[in-house]
């Protein structure tokens, strides 16, 4: 197993553990559809998943998951107002046009949104920058600046800044790091900002 899909499990293994059993919940960029199959089958929630790819959507299907073809910066406005128990976003905000708009949006489909994404203040990414003055490659970050989906990469700071001025409650985080289990933070400490590769947070209105 890559670093990078070690790292992928460890924060859908950490998700497991923030949607209660039974609830609905809508996957924004579900992928091939792992982490949806792992909430059906484990937590037994009500799934739906919304996808750009359409063969990723079909390998989906072929789970038996209910996936439609969709894009986060397009087609969320489709969705009523609190038509999800939790609306989830896995490393993908920082590849949408629209982060701040697509955030406010998962607060509007859903009683809560749990999202996840690289921190590019990482020290890693900082020593890259230092030493050798280009763009970094981490396990979080695993594809060169010309071939990633990235274009709105932040902080845990930039993140939690957007989130009041947003009006969202951070109702719980977690910071991973080279696919090691997921470990609580408060996001606010700036030395969190130096350690967390990834993080993952719970989010709901104040």
């Amino acid at each position: 197993m890559s670093p990078a899909e070690a790292a992928r499990r460890e924060d859908f293994r950490a998700i497991l553990g923030m949607v209660r059993p039974g609830a609905r919940v809508l996957d924004i960029g579900c992928g091939e559809g792992l982490l949806l199959d792992m909430l059906t089958h484990e937590n037994g929630v009500e799934g739906r998943g919304l996808e750009i790819d359409p063969a990723n959507v079909s390998l989906c299907l072929a789970r038996g998951l209910a996936v439609v073809q969709g894009d986060a910066d397009h087609d969320l406005a489709d969705f009523p107002n609190q038509s999800f128990d939790y609306a989830v976003l896995t490393q993908t905000l920082q590849a949408v046009r629209r982060p701040r708009e697509v955030l406010a949006e998962l607060l509007r489909i859903g009683e809560r949104a749990i999202v996840s994404l690289p921190n590019f203040a990482h020290w890693k990414m900082r020593w890259e920058l230092l030493t050798r003055g280009r763009m970094p490659m981490t396990s979080a970050l695993p594809r060169a600046w010309w071939e990633t989906d990235n274009i709105h990469l932040c902080t845990l700071r930039d993140f939690t800044i957007l989130c009041g001025e947003l009006g969202l409650k951070i109702e719980a985080s977690m910071a991973l790091a080279q696919g090691q289990a997921a470990r609580p933070i408060d996001p606010h400490r700036a030395i969190e900002n130096w350690r967390a590769e990834s993080a993952l947070f719970l989010l709901s209105r104040k």
